[in-house]
């Protein structure tokens, strides 16, 4: 098995569940009683919340880059940012260190072609749901993206900052998501992309009126692949 190193603390929430799945990929695999060998840094997310002038986000971009210098020089032979949002700087954190970083959408876009769904929704964060960087990724494996509904978007975002990140998973938050996918559904979605981390408290992965592509879980299953050999 290959060291594999993880930036997380984005929160401490979505870190705790990349490590469970990581974890127990890793033994499904190679047996019961096998650990992912792992580093993992957890930074400080109140240095990285609410980001919002280019300025902040260039602040951000050094404290990752900077992470994942320490986790390579700890011996790490490949790296992820556990947290949808922060892969703003992707570029920044990848172009800091030697070793391959694994871009999370990526991970959904090749998930996503492989089971022939070419027409999703995307929730997540404000800037994952209103910015480019992270739908051109997903557009780039041949998935087409409905616009973002403004009118979910903030109240999305709301929920997400003021409660997943604390660990809470309050019914409203499950009613309203369970709207929000069926009125997308009726709006033309055939897939739904959970591209918040910790949207998996409050979103039915298995059972819901659409597939849910859960990034989270996506990306936690690329890194069990490269852990056990299979990625480049």
């Amino acid at each position: 098995m290959r060291k594999f190193g993880l930036i997380g603390g984005m929160s401490w929430v979505s870190t705790a569940m990349y490590y469970k799945w990581i974890n127990k990929g890793v033994a499904a695999r190679a047996g019961a009683m096998v650990s992912a060998p792992l580093l993992i840094e957890s930074l400080n997310f109140a240095e990285l919340s609410g980001l919002t002038s280019e300025d902040e986000w260039d602040r951000a971009a050094e404290i990752l880059a900077d992470s994942a210098k320490r986790l390579e020089a700890a011996g790490a032979e490949a790296l992820a940012i556990a947290a949808n949002s922060m892969h703003r700087v992707y570029d920044q954190v990848a172009d800091a260190v030697d070793v391959p970083v694994l871009h999370i959408a990526d991970a959904v876009g090749e998930k996503m072609k492989a089971e022939g769904a070419v027409n999703a929704a995307l929730i997540g964060t404000r800037n994952v749901m209103t910015e480019s960087f992270y739908r051109k990724k997903l557009v780039s494996h041949g998935i087409d993206l409905l616009p973002p509904d403004m009118t979910h978007v903030d109240r999305t975002n709301e929920i997400i900052y003021d409660e997943l990140m604390y660990g809470k998973a309050s019914r409203n938050a499950e009613r309203f998501f369970r709207t929000m996918i069926t009125n997308l559904e009726q709006d033309g979605a055939k897939a739904i992309v959970l591209a918040c981390t910790e949207l998996d408290m409050v979103i039915d992965v298995d059972a819901n009126v659409l597939p849910i592509f859960d990034s989270a879980r996506i990306h936690s299953q690329a890194v069990v692949d490269w852990i056990m050999g299979e990625g480049a």
